[in-house]
């Protein structure tokens, strides 16, 4: 195996001021991730979640963006899986997106939220149809004696709901209601630029604070 101390790789694409940066860090993660996705990069929505469970082990897991807006950041999962699991103790979890060409990561931490049933709803109805027998067909993070298991369910949840497969309860969409937004581009000579946007909560209102952390 080849020597991984040794690996090294210089930043050198791109920069990140604040001058250039949005004052809003909704419009700098959207401007971002339509660059990545304009730039073609394989999975542009994917993203790693972090979760904390009861026992304090954290864990993580890639999911998928799914929606965007004011309000948060939307994926939808098996509720009783793990990370559900740990979700309903412990709301609190982050994010993080790393595209890998174009030197950046995007770290997002906050409050996470099940978004409404007409949004799961909606949302459900808009998949395949493979992927919405799928949903009832496994249950997620349990442990199954083989893959014949999940084959049986598909079969059997096929033939029950046919073309029309509701929307099983125990799944749908959660919010991630960031507080804390860190934006990385990487810089030449490891002299990474980080942009750090803090939620100061006052009286009457709430203002996004950004400072420069050292990287």
């Amino acid at each position: 195996m080849q020597d991984i101390s040794k690996l090294r790789k210089s930043y050198e694409r791109a920069e990140l001021s604040e001058t250039d940066s949005a004052a809003d860090p909704f419009k700098q993660f959207e401007g971002w991730l339509q660059e990545a996705i304009s730039a073609e990069l394989p999975e542009p929505n994917a993203m790693t979640l972090a979760t904390v469970g009861s026992d304090m082990r954290p864990s993580s897991r890639i999911v998928l963006i799914k929606g965007l807006d004011a309000r948060g950041i939307v994926w939808f999962t098996n509720y009783n899986s793990r990370k559900g699991q740990q979700l309903a103790g412990n709301p609190f979890a982050s994010l993080q997106f790393h595209w890998v060409e174009l030197e950046r990561v995007v770290r997002i931490e906050g409050r996470v939220e099940k978004v409404s049933d007409q949004e799961s709803d909606d949302y459900y109805n808009s998949r395949p149809l493979d992927s919405r027998i799928g949903a009832w067909a496994s249950p997620q993070s349990e442990v199954i004696s083989d893959r014949t298991v999940l084959v049986t369910n598909a079969v059997k949840y096929g033939a029950q709901f046919l073309l029309q497969p509701p929307r099983p309860p125990h799944w749908g969409g959660y919010r991630l209601v960031p507080d804390q937004w860190e934006f990385w581009q990487g810089r030449k000579s490891r002299l990474h630029d980080r942009l750090r946007y803090r939620l100061d909560t006052k009286p009457n209102a709430s203002v996004w604070m950004r400072e420069r952390l050292a990287p």
